[in-house]
């Protein structure tokens, strides 16, 4: 796949719901530039990825698995996911995650391809993950957490709920030290897309139950 030395393979198009998924099969998803009009495309030359058997749990996050109370649940409240993710974060300056492309992903979520993993405390949103799913590949958009460790704790709820389902790969984007401490690594971009080519077609569907975070102690 032709593309720059930063994955760009692409500017313009729609994100109607078909090009959305025709671009995720591809390996290929929007990142909106302020200094670009048209929604730019990319296929990363390194992918970050978590295979379902790496996930790295650290004493403290264990600690908090074990003792915070907190629950989980799919598809409870997408909006409100987006918005958790859209809110601005200390390092950063406004959001990538643009008002039309809020809109798009909801409304491939409401067309069942998009889906959100949240964390509560009690009825309080306090973290949560959204993505669109490939068959057995979860392409993980963005997360956020309103306390210490809901969206390390997020990530490992979905982890958990892939595994059961039967998917194969939890595809993050882009490495950070952050999704590095818990367990991602970079592949080259031709052995991701052979990963999708071979996981994509896949019948994976997540269980939506109100789960406790304790039980993925």
């Amino acid at each position: 796949m032709p593309g720059d030395e930063h994955g760009l393979v692409g500017v313009g198009a729609d994100l109607a719901p078909s090009t959305l998924v025709g671009a995720y099969r591809r390996g290929v998803f929007p990142w909106p530039h302020d200094s670009i009009d048209a929604v730019p495309w990319f296929s990363p030359p390194q992918r970050a990825v978590l295979p379902l058997d790496r996930l790295h749990v650290s004493r403290s996050l264990a600690r908090r698995l074990r003792h915070s109370g907190y629950e989980t649940t799919v598809d409870d409240a997408f909006a409100a996911v987006v918005e958790g993710c859209r809110e601005p974060r200390a390092d950063e300056h406004g959001t990538w995650i643009s008002d039309d492309l809020a809109a798009a992903y909801t409304h491939l979520h409401q067309l069942g391809h998009a889906h959100s993993l949240e964390v509560w405390d009690g009825e309080r949103l306090v973290g949560g993950i959204y993505g669109v799913l490939v068959g057995g590949v979860f392409c993980g958009e963005s997360m956020f957490h309103r306390e210490t460790d809901a969206s390390k704790i997020a990530l490992a709820d979905l982890v958990a709920r892939l595994v059961e389902a039967g998917a194969g790969l939890l595809e993050v984007q882009h490495q950070t030290p952050h999704l590095q401490s818990l367990g991602t690594i970079e592949i080259e971009r031709a052995l991701y897309l052979g990963l999708l080519t071979e996981l994509r077609d896949d019948d994976v569907r997540l269980l939506r139950d109100r789960l406790p975070v304790s039980r993925l102690t």
